[in-house]
């Protein structure tokens, strides 16, 4: 038998032969910005210094501008928002346009870049300390 094996919230294992990107993806993320495969546990992206949970691009982008972040016009990309540090710098962040495509790869990266400042976080872990 070959393919992955995927564990559903119930811990009841399935085989998906031959898989694809889409059989690993719900159409509709459960909340938008957490992780959508079958079994994989969801993250939030935590802003450290008021414990405030993300939940969309423009509590994002204020709280980057707050850090010296601007959004870069980017013409040639048109499906990803982009924001960099100075034009100086070679610190770049790119997000799909899209808060429901929000994944926690691109949650570490603004991570990385603001080390002090984010957090990446399980959803139910300590839920009365998120706003």
């Amino acid at each position: 038998m070959s393919g992955v094996w995927v564990f559903d919230k119930n811990g009841v294992a399935r085989l998906i032969s031959n898989p694809t990107r889409e059989s690993f993806e719900c159409k509709d993320p459960p909340h938008p910005g957490t992780a959508t495969a079958p079994g994989a546990r969801p993250r939030v992206l935590v802003y450290l210094p008021t414990n405030q949970v993300i939940r969309s691009y423009a509590e994002l982008e204020q709280r980057l501008a707050e850090l010296g972040w601007t959004r870069y016009p980017n013409l040639a990309e048109p499906d990803l928002l982009q924001f960099h540090r100075s034009h100086d710098s070679a610190h770049l962040i790119s997000l799909p346009k899209s808060f429901a495509k929000f994944k926690p790869m691109h949650m570490y990266d603004i991570v990385v870049k603001n080390r002090h400042f984010f957090q990446v976080r399980d959803p139910t872990s300590s839920p009365t300390s998120f706003n």
